[in-house]
């Protein structure tokens, strides 16, 4: 790092707002006609206007590489959340959370929010000069869009963490305990999914149809095989790809069979509201990321 600062060329942060501002193409400003590099005498006269104007922050060689590390954070830790909510809807489903947002979850998402938060405000700040910026040119526009709905995200976040979240947890302990109590262990595979092996809760799993606990398993620990199947779900398909065959899962108890969906049940008011702000994080994720795009590659 110490090398790549010393050696880190000092760059201009034009983009291409200034060539729509002025409608000149990038040779005007620069000295290699792709942009970017050195300025021309015309780029120099430009950059100095727009600094007096309060439109552009000049950036030392020290405040660039502390912008870039800040930015490589900000970008890791997006990646982090986002790639969770991704696969949490593409394997994991929201109904697994029904039982209460898992502990990891909760602080991967706080400490993303958090981190996401303070890194954003300090890469927003050596960007944008002036408050107006926000809302008279391209780039601020789609900042000012993408803070919008980061911000629904962390209302949805607050929501869910401190008000939906425990009430779940609450009614799928107390159905838990009935189930348990009445030794009644045949169930629809979302109310498998709570069955995962994890905060001291059961750990079953699916075969053709029936429904095997591993708890006791010492290839369970925690809900999970090998790092690369989880308790909670039907494994029918998994097993015909695996090393060994079904005797291994013969040979722990069998406590019930999966039940057909049928007919689904009514939902409280708490849950469908968490399933809404689910999807609607998905959403969110995938919109926020078109905005980047937009603003890198539109």
């Amino acid at each position: 790092m110490v090398l790549f600062s010393i050696f880190l060329p000092s760059t201009s942060s034009a983009t291409s707002d200034y060539a729509r501002q002025t409608g000149f193409s990038c040779r005007e400003c620069h000295v290699e006609a792709i942009g970017a590099g050195p300025l021309t005498k015309e780029g120099e006269r430009f950059r100095k206007e727009m600094r007096i104007k309060g439109q552009y922050r000049q950036l030392n060689d020290t405040q660039r590489v502390v912008r870039l590390l800040v930015g490589y954070i900000h970008l890791i830790i997006a990646i982090a959340w986002f790639g969770t909510i991704i696969y949490v809807h593409i394997l994991l489903k929201p109904a697994y959370a029904l039982r209460g947002l898992p502990r990891g979850e909760l602080l991967l998402g706080w400490t993303s929010i958090i981190i996401l938060s303070i890194s954003g405000t300090f890469l927003s700040i050596a960007r944008i000069p002036r408050w107006e910026l926000l809302y008279t040119t391209r780039f601020g526009i789609l900042l000012s869009i993408k803070v919008f709905l980061f911000l629904i995200m962390v209302t949805t976040a607050v929501i869910v963490t401190f008000f939906i979240g425990p009430r779940m947890k609450r009614k799928w302990k107390v159905k838990w305990e009935s189930q348990i109590a009445g030794g009644k262990q045949d169930l629809t595979i979302e109310q498998l999914h709570s069955f995962d092996g994890k905060e001291g809760r059961p750990a079953y799993i699916v075969y053709k149809g029936k429904i095997y606990d591993v708890t006791g398993s010492k290839f369970w620990k925690d809900g999970s095989h090998m790092t690369k199947h989880l308790a909670g779900h039907d494994l029918t398909d998994a097993l015909r790809t695996a090393p060994h065959g079904e005797e291994n899962v013969l040979s722990v108890p069998a406590v019930g069979k999966l039940l057909s969906a049928g007919e689904k049940p009514s939902r409280p008011f708490h849950e469908r509201i968490f399933y809404l702000f689910a999807y609607m994080n998905l959403a969110l994720v995938f919109l926020i990321v078109f905005v980047i795009a937009l603003w890198r590659w539109g």
